[in-house]
């Protein structure tokens, strides 16, 4: 029986090493169906915000003989809503040790600035120590509220940027410190931490803007509002008529 191969054994080889090549080619596909790992390095995740209990502060430097001035009794006046609608526990009033006639005046033009905005009884006072005598230190006033803030400390560098003698910086992803300052930001200046949490419920409608509108459409009129802003020209600004 003739065989083509027969006086080719060089070509059977190669059809036989060609055969096994694409076996082990065949194992070797990717299948696109198979769930791939995934490293989450966004900021929201590494640092992220948390709503805890943590202490409200304000400082009041009272003016000679312990007086205060407009400045800080408004400062005052605003804490003092902040406590009625956020607190959690009673207001300290803590005056630095050791403290002169000054200091004392102080404290009760404290009190008597927190009873004109209706807070009376249910205030602790103590004494801290001053760093310097020779410094002025303030009258601190603290209550215990919901805060935000973030779980992990800014301006830590556990890696090397560059990635040193490792193929970390081959990853392509963002550095650890990445966000942590803007997310202590937005902790520090947001009014209600619950507005992390969830939005706010809505509030009624405006009765009479809807009237309005849907009494425009019935008369074929046009619902929207048409406001006429007059602007002024900047190079006319303090010019006489």
């Amino acid at each position: 029986m003739f065989s083509p191969f027969a006086s080719k054994p060089s070509t059977l080889r190669a059809l036989c090493l060609s055969a096994a090549a694409a076996t082990l080619l065949a194992g070797c596909r990717l299948d696109d169906r198979q769930p791939t790992l995934a490293v989450d390095d966004d900021y929201h995740t590494v640092h992220p915000v948390v709503l805890t209990h943590a202490p409200t502060t304000l400082d009041v430097f009272p003016i000679h003989d312990g007086q205060l001035d407009g400045q800080s009794l408004a400062d005052i006046r605003e804490f003092a809503g902040r406590y009625a609608t956020r607190a959690t526990g009673r207001l300290v009033i803590l005056a630095p040790s050791p403290g002169g006639r000054g200091t004392r005046n102080a404290v009760y033009a404290i009190r008597r600035a927190l009873a004109a905005d209706g807070l009376h009884g249910a205030i602790g006072l103590g004494t801290y120590p001053a760093a310097d005598p020779g410094l002025a230190s303030p009258i601190r006033l603290s209550f215990t509220a919901l805060k935000a803030e973030v779980i992990s400390r800014c301006g830590e560098w556990p890696d090397d940027l560059a990635g040193g003698p490792t193929t970390d910086a081959w990853k392509n992803q963002n550095y650890y410190n990445y966000g942590c300052a803007t997310q202590a930001t937005i902790s520090a200046q947001v009014d209600d931490p619950r507005d992390l949490t969830g939005p706010r419920a809505e509030t009624p409608a405006d009765v009479e803007t809807r009237l309005r509108a849907i009494n425009a459409v019935r008369n074929g009129q046009d619902p929207g509002t048409d406001w006429k802003v007059k602007n002024t020209d900047i190079l006319q600004v303090g010019q006489g008529n």
